[in-house]
Parts: C-alpha cells; sequence; structure tokens
C-alpha cells in the first residue's frame, strides 16, 4: 500500500462524514433558524425552547436516512477491505 492508496481512502473517509451528517446538520440549522425567528417576532428570549424542536427533528431526519446510512458506511468498509486485501 502506498501514500496515494492512504491519502484516497483518508479522502474517502472524511467525503463520507460529510455526507452522513450533511442531512442532520442542515435541518438542525434550518429548525434553529426558524425557532430563532420565531422567537425573535414573539420576543421570547428562552434558550433552551430551541433544544427539544431541534433534537426532535434531527431524530426523525436520522430514522428517515438510517438505511440510507448504513448502506453508504458498509459499502466503504467493503471497499476498505478490498483495497486492504489486494495490498
Amino acid at each position: 500500500m502506498n501514500e496515494a492508496d492512504v491519502i484516497s481512502m483518508m479522502r474517502d473517509a472524511v467525503w463520507l462524514t460529510i455526507k452522513l451528517s450533511a442531512p442532520a446538520l442542515i435541518v438542525s440549522l434550518l429548525v434553529g433558524l426558524i425557532i430563532s425567528i420565531i422567537q425573535t417576532t414573539t420576543s421570547i428570549q428562552e434558550q433552551t425552547l430551541t433544544f427539544v424542536p431541534k433534537l426532535v427533528a434531527v431524530l426523525v431526519v436520522l430514522l428517515f436516512f438510517a438505511s440510507w446510512m448504513i448502506h453508504s458506511i458498509s459499502d466503504y468498509t467493503r471497499s476498505l477491505m478490498q483495497l486492504i486485501g489486494k495490498h
């Protein structure tokens, strides 16, 4: 195994991490933004108000995308093991 293979594996791992975390992060950002706008317009400045809606939204997104996430991780692991097995 040479440096190019290791760099390729690391690049793929970072890219997979970004792809898998993006849906939850985007939904959390959007829910936080919506709650922030609601708080601003109603003058409610409770800091803990955003926690529960964000938590619920992220859990729903994780349940919705769980199959895709597991499939992506298992595909990456298979390709990683095949690459390691070649060398």
